[in-house]
């Protein structure tokens, strides 16, 4: 997968800008606030329909305009695809594949394989159970288009089911056999979502467990347990037995949208007991691995997007940073940082030709 060109038009604050691309390795540089996680953040958009950074689209419109278009031209199987993604105030959003509309967006999931790394990655260690499971849902969904459907489908009805609870409670009434058919339909789709979410970590955790110690030369043993309620029960069983603390709480307090990652560094919690560098290193193992796991299941070198990552990193890490993606030859990538020498004395040791995009 190769990204040769992209156009952007009042896309949050870049008026209009067109970028052309050869090299294998691509830097932006300038200052902060002057656009450069934009245009990474733009290629995030092409691959997955939304901002990485900003999932509200109507807020990726630039201040005083009415719409946004992103274009973007990709190499894949030696044929050119044409990917445009546009919304226009009180429209609804429309993404094209060589002129053609999608009347499924996310039958679009998986066209670009792709991964970013960022700041905003820490949030894996600090943030509630939801990230975790988007990061999860983001790996498997890239190569599983059946998954993405049950997950949608189960968060539909999810939310009807939870709409009813609130019902109950404040009409003060109770519906037991409506309440049955969501408990039916959640049931049905949960499972296959609980099963490959257990094969995945099952194949996942051995390459993140290789990475890890490639990066910290053995230095201690990490984990990553998968925590589901339907490890032990299934998912119609759970609901009957929390039936009344649901109707208290109106809301459904048990199920795979409950589901959690456990991260651990020598048995214990690396929110609580990693090093901020054992935990940058954790992260980037993660992300190692899902570039391995989605280039494995998809047959196709994922794009890399490394959008300021290298703050307060000493020049050593960030040249063994840039190698460590550089040497997997997983496709292009992308790098937004704001010191040019920086990045230039970091690529200087890289076998690959790349190209400086200054931004003012």
């Amino acid at each position: 997968m190769f990204l040769k060109q992209l156009n952007l038009t009042h896309y949050k604050n870049l008026e209009a800008s067109q970028f052309h691309f050869q090299a294998p390795i691509n830097c932006f540089i300038g200052n902060n606030g002057i656009g450069k996680s934009n245009v990474l953040d733009s290629i995030y958009h092409l691959a997955f329909t939304k901002s990485y950074f900003n999932p509200s689209s109507v807020q990726n419109i630039q201040f005083g305009k009415e719409f946004f278009l992103i274009e973007g031209k990709f190499e894949k199987d030696g044929k050119e695809e044409k990917i445009n993604c546009s919304l226009k105030k009180g429209q609804k959003k429309t993404v094209k594949r060589n002129g053609k509309v999608y009347t499924k967006i996310a039958d679009h999931i998986g066209l670009i394989p792709l991964v970013i790394v960022s700041p905003a990655d820490r949030d894996l260690i600090i943030d509630g159970s939801s990230t975790r499971r988007k990061f999860m849902d983001g790996v498997i969904g890239q190569t599983d288009k059946t998954y993405l459907k049950n997950l949608s489908d189960y968060n539909k009805i999810l939310a009807q089911r939870n709409a009813l609870l609130k019902f109950f409670a404040q009409n003060r009434t109770f519906d037991a056999d409506t309440l049955d058919i969501y408990n039916h339909q959640m049931t049905e789709l949960a499972h296959p979502i609980f099963e490959k979410r257990m094969a995945f970590m099952k194949v996942f955790l051995p390459i993140f467990a290789k990475r890890y110690y490639s990066i910290s030369q053995g230095a201690e043993e990490v984990d990553v347990q998968y925590q589901s309620d339907l490890s032990e029960k299934k998912l119609s069983d759970l609901l009957d037995q929390n039936l009344e603390k649901d109707k208290i709480l109106q809301f459904s307090s048990v199920g795979i949208h409950k589901d959690d990652l456990n991260l651990l560094i020598s048995g214990m919690p690396i929110k609580k007991f990693g090093s901020q560098g054992q935990q940058k290193t954790f992260l980037i193992a993660l992300k190692l691995a899902q570039f391995d796991f989605i280039k494995e299941k998809s047959g196709m070198n994922p794009i890399v997007l490394l959008d300021d990552i290298f703050d307060k990193l000493d020049q050593d890490r960030v040249t063994q940073t840039i190698q460590l993606f550089d040497n997997e030859r997983l496709g292009q990538i992308f790098i937004s940082d704001t010191h040019e020498d920086r990045i230039k004395a970091a690529l200087k040791r890289s076998s690959s030709d790349y190209e400086i995009f200054n931004l003012s």
